[in-house]
């Protein structure tokens, strides 16, 4: 087995694999002092699933919760690579020079980002945001394609911001082979055994 590969061992354990729809102003987490909006505000979750990684509270899409510490930890290695894809709606319309930047890498905190994939895409059917975005009505917004191999913290609005377009809204809508297709907004699902395997390799 490759060693980019995660070693499946047999276990009589049940894990759980669930994917959900995070809505705007929700906390990736469980419960929060503050009060704020979390996961458990959505709906009631296994109580040993964790979120593998983060979604900033303005941010929305696919999040994916599991007790599989194994499968987490392979996830969450910045070695491996795994691919992210983010639909970004951003202010004013990026040129292919502007692309190009975003693909070739950008200096955030004095670290280049890494290699990325970037480009235009027509408007997704996703529900509208509440509360809605603000919009200028001289200012025309576009919406990216924008696929990361690396997970800084608020990476993709620091890159947008960079090239000069700010981030207006963000949904992650995938994680390697694992897309958040039609799930609506607060809504979750179980992954198949053929996408956890996928998820695996």
């Amino acid at each position: 087995m490759p060693q980019t590969a995660l070693q499946i061992h047999s276990s009589s354990k049940k894990f759980h694999y669930i994917i959900v729809n995070k809505p705007y102003g929700v906390l990736s987490q469980f419960t929060d002092k503050e009060g704020r909006k979390t996961l458990s505000d959505i709906t009631k979750f296994p109580k040993q699933v964790y979120p593998v990684g983060r979604l900033d509270f303005d941010s929305e899409g696919l999040l994916l919760l599991t007790d599989d510490k194994a499968l987490t930890n392979f996830l969450l290695n910045p070695r491996q690579k795994h691919e992210k894809e983010y639909y970004v709606q951003v202010e004013g319309i990026p040129g292919k020079d502007d692309l190009q930047k975003l693909s070739g890498g950008v200096i955030i905190q004095g670290e280049k980002t890494l290699p990325a994939k970037a480009k235009i895409i027509k408007e997704p059917l996703f529900p509208r945001r509440i509360p809605p975005i603000r919009e200028r009505r001289n200012i025309p917004a576009a919406w990216i394609s924008l696929t990361l191999i690396e997970g800084r913290n608020r990476q993709v609005r620091k890159m947008t911001a960079y090239i000069g377009f700010p981030t207006l809204r963000l949904i992650k809508v995938r994680i390697k082979n694992i897309s958040l297709g039609n799930l609506l907004p607060g809504l979750s699902r179980k992954l198949s055994k053929k996408e956890v395997l996928d998820l695996k390799k």
